[in-house]
């Protein structure tokens, strides 16, 4: 269990801490489309600045449409063939994080910190609501989405706009996150810090 003394407030990731998910369903779902197999792996499949400008907002759905088409060198590709393959990767919130949060938020100050985009959590807060039935959004004080605040882990200035933005004490504040450059840039920030570390389960930390 983490040390919670002193702590008011808990900043979660979402991906692989709330939120199950499986890159290689959408490398694979894209090499259906015609993605080259030379870049299968997800360091060089994602590493197209296209997909870091639609995760800080930069570009819309439709211009990474655009620029994903050029990648897989398939103009035909339709926009619900590409948001499906880019949606391949995320799976399910477990019911047991759900309530983990729910119990947790009685006692703190809950935030959600994420680098996502507009198709996923579109998508992804939809689906929610149809299993839960309840939106996503009631679990938490408040939610920090990289492409509504232009900025991204593991970026120093995304971490400085979420202390900001929040109004939390980084020193009573705890983060956690499954990547280690996310939580290294979280602990120069000022944040107490939770690295979930593969294996790791979020609902039997507290």
């Amino acid at each position: 269990m983490p040390d919670l003394s002193n702590i008011k407030n808990i900043i979660f990731d979402l991906g692989n801490v709330l939120l199950n998910l499986d890159f290689d369903a959408s490398i694979k779902a894209f090499q259906k489309l015609g993605l080259n197999k030379a870049a299968i792996n997800p360091s060089v499949a994602f590493s197209d600045s296209v997909f870091y400008n639609l995760e800080t907002g930069r570009i819309t759905p439709a211009e990474f449409r655009s620029r994903v088409r050029e990648l897989l060198n398939n103009p035909n590709a339709t926009d619900q063939q590409i948001d499906d393959a880019w949606y391949a990767m995320i799976l399910d919130i477990p019911e047991k994080r759900v309530k983990t949060l729910q119990d947790l938020r009685s006692k703190y100050r809950i935030y959600l910190f994420s680098n996502t985009n507009e198709i996923h959590i579109g998508r992804l807060l939809e689906e929610f609501k149809a299993i839960y039935g309840f939106e996503f959004s009631s679990l938490v004080d408040e939610v920090f989405y990289s492409h509504e605040i232009k900025a991204r882990k593991p970026e120093i200035e995304a971490f400085e706009k979420v202390i900001k933005l929040s109004g939390v004490e980084p020193v009573e504040t705890l983060f956690i996150d499954d990547l280690e450059n996310n939580i290294l840039a979280a602990d120069k920030a000022g944040l107490k810090t939770l690295w979930l570390k593969a294996g790791m389960e979020m609902a039997d930390l507290f």
